[in-house]
């Protein structure tokens, strides 16, 4: 078994897709996952629960960040049909795999992933929608989540879910001390689902 992991740019596991099916807001997406992208052929836990425990966006510009096969994304484009979706991801496979579900949903107008480096820096998110990817290490997340953060629009706001093994409430004082005023809005099966403004 590969050492590699999901935010491997370019993971060198073989490469095969994997159905998911996933009840989200009251739709039913039917998407693929894939070897080597996080959460393959499943919808995670944590996932499942920022789902839960949040009503979708009403609009605005999206950013989904670290979307994996796209499902967070997705999901906020079926249930805010008036949303613009950019996705990112460092997994090249995890953006195929995101626009291609975008394309069978008939959502490819609206849903737009791609590497950090290709998203212009200057666009700017109503909210940001994300399970970040906290096993990266601390340093890199929190590299991750100041590079994206400030994007945010003035009113703006990030909806975050983290476990509370791997730091949630830490997560949650850094935030605060970073000038992203965080409060957690739910709590569910050892999650924490974080909600941050723009200070």
């Amino acid at each position: 078994m590969s050492d590699e992991h999901y935010f491997s740019a370019d993971p060198s596991v073989a490469f095969q897709r994997a159905e998911v099916e996933a009840e989200v807001w009251g739709h039913e997406l039917r998407l693929v996952s894939g070897s080597g992208v996080f959460a393959q052929g499943r919808l995670d836990i944590g996932t499942s629960v920022l789902f839960r425990e949040t009503e979708p966006p009403a609009g605005g510009r999206i950013l989904d960040l670290g979307c994996g096969y796209g499902v967070i994304g997705l999901a906020c484009a079926v249930a805010a049909p008036d949303c613009m979706v950019t996705a990112v991801d460092v997994n090249q496979r995890a953006v195929l795999l995101a626009n291609e579900n975008a394309a069978s949903l008939g959502l490819a107008d609206r849903f737009t992933a791609s590497v950090p480096d290709d998203v212009d820096p200057a666009a700017t998110y109503d909210e940001i929608w994300s399970n970040p990817p906290i096993r990266i290490g601390k340093a890199a997340l929190h590299e991750l989540l100041l590079t994206w953060l400030p994007r945010l629009a003035p009113d703006g706001r990030a909806v975050m879910v983290v476990g509370k093994n791997l730091g949630a409430d830490s997560l949650q004082r850094w935030l605060g001390e970073q000038g992203f005023p965080t409060q957690r809005i739910a709590s569910a099966k050892g999650f924490r689902v974080l909600e941050t403004r723009r200070g």
